[in-house]
């Protein structure tokens, strides 16, 4: 059953809140995923990237839309039967538990080794895993307004950081083109498409929308908004620093905001966006803590699940403290949760779409409109 509207998750709060939770990727270690393959054609990866995202996406929304008020493990059991549903949704469940425990550790290895080297890292992790967790048990509708809120605050910093670099920018930097070659850039692209799978999470608080068109519009809109900026970024690292210093950069981002300053007067300004990226993080890896805490109670049938948040925060901070080499091993199992997501990203949404097909749903929702599960 739908959310009340007057409860319920705007376009403005869920547009936000993806522009949030992928945009911030841009400020960690993901475009060193990138470079360290693609050179200086990185830039190319998320572009094509979004490009491919849009299949899956539309198959994703008609699929959604076939069974409306309904959220996507519900739809996945209906066409896939109970024992198969339940266990692809355990796995979406399992891969964004790993996705949690590995990226949170990277954000806490970006914020010790970089503004608190003094601090113990298992300080910092349990400050921002108490923090994420408080704010998840606040429901989806608060993340939304929370994300709406300080978007353009976000923005505007990433906007001028971004900005100030373009004096410091070697635009011929760009070249090789093509980088390492066509074939490449298709490949890689193709395999980090999941990039922007949090999309597909998102078909979880299908039911807390105000409407269809929120999920229809909002995720074209973001997706839009996210291919352009994270594209129009990373070519800014490769002018900023050139492909081959870029690849060794474990987080590009930040580096760039320690060589730009304002003047003369004004050199060091990392701290400015440090507060900015923290706030962006959080926010993040709290709609993270809620959509598997949620789907967890989807599955098993828990209707307190947001009780459940609390433990999964703890048992993913134990779980993220422990590589010994943390800026190594991170590093190195991010790139396989992309290559093994993506094509899960691409291929699912298009099967669920045959499916419906082969079922009838589509027939009946066409005739009848919306299709009861």
């Amino acid at each position: 059953m739908r959310t009340p509207s007057s409860t319920a998750v705007g376009i403005r709060e869920y547009v936000a809140m993806l522009l949030i939770i992928i945009g911030v990727k841009l400020a960690d270690s993901t475009p060193a995923l990138y470079f360290d393959s693609l050179l200086s054609a990185s830039w190319m990866g998320p572009l094509i990237g979004g490009i491919i995202a849009a299949i899956p996406i539309y198959f994703l929304i008609k699929v959604m839309k076939l069974y409306k008020d309904q959220h996507i493990h519900d739809v996945i059991v209906h066409l896939f039967g109970k024992i198969l549903g339940i266990s692809i949704s355990f796995l979406f469940w399992l891969y964004g538990s790993v996705v949690i425990a590995v990226d949170t550790r990277s954000y806490v290895d970006i914020i010790s080794t970089l503004y608190f080297v003094k601090t113990p890292t298992i300080a910092i992790f349990i400050l921002m895993m108490v923090a994420c967790a408080y704010t998840a048990m606040k429901g989806i509708q608060h993340l939304g307004s929370l994300s709406w809120l300080v978007l353009a605050y976000i923005k505007i910093v990433l906007a001028f950081a971004l900005f100030l670099s373009i004096k410091e920018a070697n635009f011929y930097a760009i070249f090789p083109f093509w980088g390492p070659g066509i074939k490449e850039i298709m490949i890689e692209s193709v395999f980090k498409t999941s990039l922007y799978g949090d999309i597909a999470y998102m078909g979880l608080i299908f039911p807390f929308l105000a409407s269809n068109k929120v999920f229809t519009k909002g995720t074209w809109i973001a997706l839009a908004i996210l291919t352009v900026e994270i594209t129009i970024s990373f070519l800014l690292f490769i002018f900023m620093f050139d492909y081959m210093s870029v690849s060794i950069l474990s987080f590009p981002f930040h580096e760039l905001t320690r060589y730009i300053g304002i003047g003369t007067f004004l050199s060091n300004i990392d701290t400015l966006f440090f507060p900015f990226w923290v706030v962006a993080s959080l926010i993040r890896f709290s709609v993270y803590l809620y959509l598997n805490a949620l789907l967890f109670g989807y599955i098993f049938k828990v209707k307190k699940y947001i009780y459940a948040i609390p433990i999964f925060a703890s048992v993913y901070l134990i779980i993220g403290m422990i590589p010994e080499t943390p800026s190594f091993t991170i590093y190195k199992l991010r790139d396989p949760l992309y290559q093994i997501f993506s094509p899960v990203f691409i291929a699912l949404p298009i099967l669920m779409w045959i499916i419906a097909k082969i079922r009838g749903d589509v027939r009946s929702e066409t005739n009848k409109g919306s299709v009861k599960i």
